[in-house]
């Protein structure tokens, strides 16, 4: 892996990239592993900070790869000290979780000429939480598990209410899923072409991540996605996390049966991780400012920021 430098912070930039880089090496897609859990129960989320706000961004793949390579159930995670403010205990030998928070700080600093100038210096701190699961004592509230959904029927009309909402161009035909820069529209094989309606939401929400991205929207450089693979796969990267946030937002449990182009992605997936330590903390970022940026496009979000 090139590019590394000593250091607290390159060591979290190397260590979690060298984990997202060995599942993938095994075939497993760590953003995509959750929807086949067994204790999830039909309910799928993102995972939960002690005070139930989600966690976003490269957390939420750390803490799913996680919870299921050692089987929680609990979706909600929080650090020693705030277990013990709880008046509860992480049970004796049970090793903890890195999590990740990157910020910036603004330096002043003195130029060539002896003027005072600002500069944002970004950084990045690594720390441990705990699933409830491996804590005891805590309040009941913290180990009820979330009801299994009765009416599957309601929870795609209201991914197809939120999809509606983005205002996005959606066309169907054909046998091909992508996302047309220079009509600025989504197509999508016909909706009976899929094996489930979940099927169809999850790769719609690809496209639909895709398509966050153009120059007018969150302006991600698309232009080189036909020219570079590099390029292509990074994008790729993106849209594939984005559309598990989306999923386990919308309440989604598609069934992630492999398609053809997997195999390739993935392996174009490891050449760029292996070459930049900092690809999968850019992805992940890039995929959580698109899904906000969708959700943004939403009545509620709009009659929210009327109110502030």
């Amino acid at each position: 892996m090139t590019d590394r430098k000593s250091g607290p912070r390159a060591n979290v930039y190397t260590r979690i990239t060298e984990r997202i880089v060995a599942e993938l090496e095994k075939g497993v897609r760590p953003w995509v592993q959750p929807w086949g859990a067994g204790n999830a129960s039909g309910r799928v989320t993102r995972p939960l900070r002690h005070n139930g706000q989600p966690y976003t961004g490269l957390n939420v793949l750390l803490l799913w790869s996680e919870a299921m390579a050692r089987g929680f159930a609990s979706p909600m995670w929080m650090t020693f000290r705030q277990a013990s403010e709880l008046d509860a205990h992480v049970r004796k030998g049970e090793s903890g979780t890195t999590v990740v928070y990157a910020s910036r700080f603004t330096k002043t600093e003195v130029d060539a000429h002896g003027g005072e100038v600002e500069r944002d210096i970004p950084f990045l701190k690594a720390y441990t939480v705990f699933n409830c699961d491996q804590i005891e004592g805590l309040p009941d509230h913290y180990y009820n598990r979330p009801e299994p959904v009765i009416d599957p029927v309601e929870r795609i009309a209201e991914a197809d209410r939120f999809f509606t909402n983005t205002g996005a161009v959606i066309r169907h035909g054909g046998m091909k899923a992508f996302f047309a820069p220079s009509s600025d529209h989504v197509q999508m094989p016909p909706f009976e072409t899929f094996r489930d309606a979940a099927s169809y939401y999850a790769v719609l929400g690809h496209e639909c991540v895709h398509w966050a991205g153009a120059s007018h929207r969150l302006d991600r450089d698309l232009s080189r996605y036909h020219k570079d693979r590099t390029e292509r796969a990074r994008e790729e990267l993106v849209a594939d996390i984005g559309a598990s946030f989306l999923c386990a937002d919308l309440g989604i449990v598609p069934e992630m049966e492999p398609r053809p182009d997997h195999a390739s992605y993935v392996e174009s997936w490891l050449r760029v991780l292996e070459g930049d330590r900092k690809a999968i903390f850019q992805a992940a970022a890039h995929a959580q400012r698109a899904v906000a940026y969708l959700h943004g496009l939403q009545p509620q979000a709009a009659t929210e920021r009327e109110a502030a």
